[in-house]
């Protein structure tokens, strides 16, 4: 069985190959790499992995669950800039915002209620405002959560006009599995993009795009990401604790 060091390495070892790729992508592109923020994705990974991804440099991680982020961010450097990427709860907000103080951005408001509990948690602790990014279902898949696109322009205008300790930052999306339809997605949260900037006035320097996972990052970069969320690519496949057997 490997080492954890052993371990920690080949994740660290990743991330620079994750890196180059997204060089390559944004020369493909006709923009910098710095343009395009690597969010890196420790869901399910100890806290050891992390320190080994951040001691080569990085400092932008992301997860998907509360407890987990509030769990690892107290063990951790207070430069970290976390994101948070997952389906959030009101009855969370407050757990997460006072348990995770470098909080940098929650990238999954799809609904007012959500955004304005975030507003009012906010507001209660007396934090700098919260970055936040809009979901969208550009996929139209029940599983999948998000406002629909007919609705982001909406509710972009709510967290900018009527959240004042949120900065709306820009859109989320998550795309099908199948790969040969995240074209389709993409290019849907583009063209929702576009009718944000112009609703709120805005340029779409303005307004970012997170779009883009281990399987099509490349591809999402490609298309106008400049937030890709990398997990699996960088710290291999998650680890599930198993069920015992009655």
């Amino acid at each position: 069985m490997a080492t954890s060091a052993a371990m920690d390495g080949v994740a660290a070892d990743a991330l620079r190959t994750v890196l180059n790729r997204v060089q390559q992508a944004a020369d493909r592109s006709g923009r910098v790499a710095q343009s395009v923020r690597v969010v890196a994705v420790s869901k399910t990974k100890p806290v050891s992995v992390l320190r080994q991804v951040y001691d080569a440099g990085h400092r932008c991680f992301g997860e998907n669950y509360v407890q987990e982020i509030v769990e690892k961010a107290p063990q951790l450097p207070e430069d970290i800039e976390w994101h948070f990427i997952g389906n959030l709860q009101s009855n969370k907000v407050k757990p997460l915002l006072t348990g995770v103080p470098n909080l940098a951005m929650v990238e999954t408001v799809d609904d007012e209620k959500i955004a304005n509990h975030l507003e009012r948690a906010v507001a209660s602790i007396g934090r700098k405002p919260l970055k936040v990014m809009v979901q969208v279902n550009t996929s139209g898949e029940t599983s999948k959560s998000g406002v629909e696109p007919s609705g982001c322009v909406e509710l972009a205008k709510h967290v900018s006009l009527k959240c004042p300790n949120l900065e709306f930052c820009g859109l989320m999306t998550i795309g099908m599995l199948d790969y040969t339809s995240t074209p389709e997605n993409f290019k849907t949260l583009a063209n929702c993009r576009s009718e944000v900037c112009k609703a709120l006035g805005i340029t779409e320097e303005q307004c970012e795009l997170s779009m883009g996972m281990s399987g099509d990052f490349e591809l999402a970069i490609e298309m106008g990401s400049t937030n890709v969320r990398i997990g699996s690519t960088i710290f291999g496949p998650r680890e599930y604790k198993k069920k015992e057997s009655t």
